[in-house]
């Protein structure tokens, strides 16, 4: 499965449905570093120091960031959607359908 760098963005509940899929997730908050305002490409350094995909809400900014940076472990934008297992379970069919997160900017909706 995949290691993951989950920003404080992200509801813990998703956390946990990812850790029962089988993803090794950590949190900004487990790493102490929360409610700091750390710049987005310290997220993506920290990640990629740790070889784990970030999974962040904050879609433009990593976007750009995936295009400035494209050596990076993976990045997983998401749409805000309140339903957050259903979120979450979206995000590991889209991790499991690829062959590697390495450099990949995965982009993940919100259901209609």
């Amino acid at each position: 499965m995949a290691r993951l760098y989950s920003n404080e963005n992200f509801p813990q509940l998703a956390v946990e449905v990812w850790r029962q899929l089988g993803h090794d997730v950590l949190t900004i908050l487990e790493t102490g570093r929360a409610n700091q305002a750390i710049p987005d490409e310290e997220v993506l350094t920290f990640a990629m120091m740790e070889n784990r995909a970030v999974l962040t809400l904050n879609r433009k900014h990593f976007i750009r960031l995936h295009q400035q940076l494209p050596e990076h472990a993976g990045i997983i934008v998401c749409t805000f959607d309140i339903d957050f297992r259903g979120l979450a379970q979206r995000v590991d069919v889209a991790i499991k359908a690829q062959d590697r997160l390495q450099g990949q900017l995965l982009r993940i909706n919100r259901c209609n």
